[in-house]
């Protein structure tokens, strides 16, 4: 009987210690991966948006372009197969059967680096997930012993991806169990604490800074009516995001000819981008923009009616990029709208009721509550958004934002990008 326990005990000791292996390499990858696409996204972006910025011709070449060259890709390199995003991730870790191929790491890869560097109103943050989690995916079909930690290597490939983009390993393995796996393991703590460890190790050797540079002091308990009534907006302005997503694509779904999805998809966000160039790729140009501006800015009928078209119009050019074949998802998206949708409250008022709040602590607490509600992770996007800026000042009423902004969204229509099964 001894000799049987040693020996399970022997045999469980190897499998922790591969799996301790394989969890610091998911880890690498995924950081490396993520970090690149980020330096390259930031880098091509910048230098695009520049050009078209000179020259407006170019927001009308750039997204029909960029467009057809990923249908191209998708056609003659990609296996002609459409990625879906993160519902792949739940298709695959919900399955024993279905894995995500090798090919997602490169084609979510190059796709959402495109997408985002030629217009395309959306962020890499969907992309780096499928394609981190598929690293994950891989890795648990290399060894029978991981066989069973097929879920738990695949959250930790994306904690990691997700602790490389947003500079915040709690958001991380956060986002993971919120959105993917839903349930804790004893394999799940171990590969995804060792993941996202080695991320913000690589993190730390490369000196990533922050997002967005931010100088938070302090808030007042007077505010606290404010917060309440950003996180009920930020709510219906999720639920307005998702809707836009789910109404566009099912109805570019309609079109029989891709091409003539990229031709129509290509004007609207061309006339879009035209008109509001701040929608220009993942659009945290426009929240640094906003963000260094002084805050007191007198909110003019000209300003207001500016940033009410940005918010009405944002969650339209995401849904045709999406639906016209961009790679991509809600979080940038969400990061947007909540940064002005809070500016906006601010500024409204201030000029109006005299308020005297803070408008760059509605900016942040903005960006947090759009995300909570849109994929229905308020700790994610709580640690998330402090991880953007590195700082936690604005904790409580970014904790109280996004809960509110979450049940507000699911009190008005209970699904997300990410959960909505279309009917047959």
């Amino acid at each position: 009987m001894n000799k049987t326990a040693q020996i399970k005990k022997n045999h469980q000791f190897i499998k922790t210690r591969k799996l301790v292996i394989v969890s610091i390499l998911i880890g690498f990858l995924s950081a490396f991966l993520g970090i690149s696409l980020k330096k390259i996204t930031e880098y091509y972006e910048e230098l695009f948006f520049h050009q078209a910025n000179l020259n407006p011709f170019f927001y009308i070449l750039f997204p029909v372009f960029g467009l057809s060259v990923i249908y191209f890709l998708r056609q003659y390199l990609f296996k002609k197969k459409e990625n879906k995003g993160i519902k792949e991730v739940f298709e695959s870790s919900n399955s024993k059967t279905k894995n995500l191929p090798s090919y997602k790491i490169p084609s979510h890869t190059i796709n959402g680096i495109l997408t985002v560097i030629f217009g395309g109103s959306t962020g890499i943050e969907v992309s780096t997930v499928v394609a981190t989690a598929t690293i994950g995916s891989v890795a648990h079909q290399k060894e029978n012993v991981f066989r069973q930690y097929k879920t738990e290597l695949i959250c930790a490939g994306v904690a990691a991806g997700i602790t490389a983009l947003f500079s915040s390993p709690i958001a991380g393995i956060l986002f993971a169990l919120e959105v993917i796996s839903r349930k804790v393991t004893r394999a799940f703590v171990i590969s995804n604490l060792i993941a996202v460890s080695i991320a913000f190790g690589l993190l730390a050797i490369l000196n990533e800074k922050p997002l967005f540079t931010v100088t938070i002091t302090t808030w007042h308990l007077r505010a606290i009516p404010y917060f309440i009534l950003l996180g009920i907006l930020a709510g219906i302005n999720s639920v307005y995001l998702t809707k836009s997503v789910l109404f566009f694509k099912s109805q570019f779904a309609k079109i029989e000819t891709h091409y003539h999805k990229i031709i129509l998809g290509s004007i609207i966000l061309s006339i879009s981008l035209f008109i509001f160039p701040q929608l220009y790729g993942e659009g945290y140009h426009a929240i640094k923009t906003i963000i260094n501006t002084n805050n007191e800015i007198p909110l003019t009928l000209t300003l207001g009616l500016s940033f009410a078209g940005v918010l009405f119009l944002k969650p339209i050019v995401t849904s045709v990029t999406l639906a016209s074949g961009g790679d991509g998802g809600v979080f940038a998206p969400s990061l947007f709208i909540g940064a002005f949708l809070g500016l906006l409250v601010a500024s409204v008022l201030n000029t109006f009721f005299d308020t005297q709040i803070i408008p760059v602590n509605f900016m942040i607490i903005g960006m947090a509550a759009v995300l909570s509600a849109s994929i229905h992770a308020p700790l994610t996007a709580i640690f998330l958004v402090c991880g953007l800026t590195n700082n936690y000042t604005l904790f409580f009423p970014i904790l109280a934002a996004c809960f509110i902004s979450k049940y507000t969204a699911k009190m008005i229509y209970p699904n997300t990008v990410y959960t909505f099964v279309p009917s047959i």
